[in-house]
């Protein structure tokens, strides 16, 4: 029953097998009925474009051809491409050929050095790789990998140069390292020097400035309190009203009130030296008042200088006199009035300031001269000491020839 059961599936196997592999063969013949071949279909595409129509122009065979050339540009720079990204792979696997057969290397100097026993053996001798113990890796990447077949280890010294090369190269790389680190602890040596640098001037900038600002303050301090003393020791602001009292002077209350004696005695019409009675009325002057009469106290003593030195001259030169000088008597003229009256009363001004005036008539006026003088000396210096003199107030006086 089992045997019939069998038999039966087999023969169904066989018989579906069959209908599939008719439908098979009839979809295959359909399709190549249906489907022109691709040689055929790129020939006659590619045909017309080879033999261009008889009408075909200049410009249109230019465009076609300059077509042609950016189409045979374009398959250049594919194949180029192509051929780099070959090249890059196969530089890559070259690398990781390399890489590996570094390691490879590697662990077989390794397993030489642990196992030392065994290498006496002439199995060892002739062939090392077999104490090289078997290490099982786990792949990153699914890459084929036959170099430990095609590539026996069996020359000791290439294995020893191989290491030699690999240590010197580790060395350099080692060295090339230490130097970097070098250089960049250097470069952070210098910019926190530098740092540190900046920030010195940065605090020596500012305590200058602190300490500026505070010398600043200082003569601003101090500047006030010269100002608030000086204060103290000015003149009253306005003109103050004063009796005199048991035990005052001028120069008691020109302390008092910080006003010049010879200010206060000048601005009562007093003498520096007057004594003063109780009950007395006095007047304190103010800044200004202290300040125009100290300008005309300056300008009458310079008036006075002026007077001394002009009179000074004037004796000098009576007495330096000389038979030598000019012949006859010279005058100096003040003043040419209108009128006899008017010469009159400039006279009558200079006789009073103990001036010797004569008084004579001309053309053009009546003309007022002082003196005369023997010689144009002496008459130049009486000349100037009229000038001179507060008295007189004139400055236009001049030296002309008497007789």
């Amino acid at each position: 029953m089992n045997f019939s059961r069998q038999a039966l599936l087999g023969i169904g196997m066989i018989i579906g097998g069959s209908v599939m592999l008719y439908a098979m063969a009839q979809q295959i013949g359909t399709d190549k009925e249906t489907t022109p071949p691709p040689a055929i279909v790129e020939q006659s595409s590619t045909k017309p474009a080879s033999t261009p129509p008889l009408t075909t122009d200049i410009d249109t065979e230019k465009r076609i051809l300059a077509q042609k050339q950016q189409e045979r540009a374009a398959r250049v720079a594919a194949q180029e491409r192509r051929a780099q990204q070959f090249l890059a792979e196969q530089e890559s696997a070259e690398a990781k050929a390399l890489a590996k057969s570094r390691a490879e290397n590697q662990q077989y100097v390794a397993n030489t050095t642990q196992v030392g026993g065994d290498s006496d053996s002439p199995e060892a001798a002739q062939n090392p790789a077999l104490n090289q113990p078997t290490v099982v890796t786990t792949p990153t990447t699914p890459t084929v990998q036959p170099r430990a077949e095609a590539t026996p280890v069996s020359v000791t010294t290439t294995d020893n140069d191989t290491q030699a090369k690999e240590q010197a190269e580790a060395a350099k790389q080692a060295k090339a390292k230490e130097q970097a680190a070098a250089k960049e602890r250097a470069e952070a040596q210098a910019k926190a020097e530098k740092e540190a640098e900046a920030k010195e001037a940065e605090a020596k900038r500012r305590a200058e400035e602190q300490a500026t600002a505070k010398q600043k303050q200082q003569e601003s301090e101090k500047q006030q309190e010269q100002k608030a003393e000086a204060a103290k020791k000015e003149a009253p602001k306005s003109p103050t009203d004063y009796t005199v009292k048991r035990g005052d002077g001028l120069i008691k209350l020109a302390r008092q009130y910080n006003v010049p004696v010879e200010a206060l005695a000048q601005a009562n019409d007093l003498s520096p030296s007057t004594s003063l009675q109780v009950g007395q009325a006095l007047t304190i002057p103010s800044r200004k008042q202290v300040a125009r009469l100290e300008r005309e106290a300056a300008a009458a003593k310079k008036a006075a200088e002026a007077e001394r030195t002009a009179k000074q001259k004037l004796r000098e030169a009576r007495q330096e006199v000389k038979e030598t000088d000019a012949k006859g008597s010279f005058g100096v003229q003040v003043a040419l009035a209108k009128n006899q009256a008017a010469a009159d009363d400039v006279a009558e001004k200079l006789k009073s300031a103990g001036y010797q005036v004569k008084t004579s008539a001309t053309s053009r006026g009546v003309r007022v001269v002082v003196g005369p003088e023997r010689g144009k000396v002496a008459a130049l210096a009486l000349k100037d000491k009229i000038n001179t003199d507060p008295n007189v107030d004139t400055n236009g006086a001049w030296v002309l020839y008497w007789r």
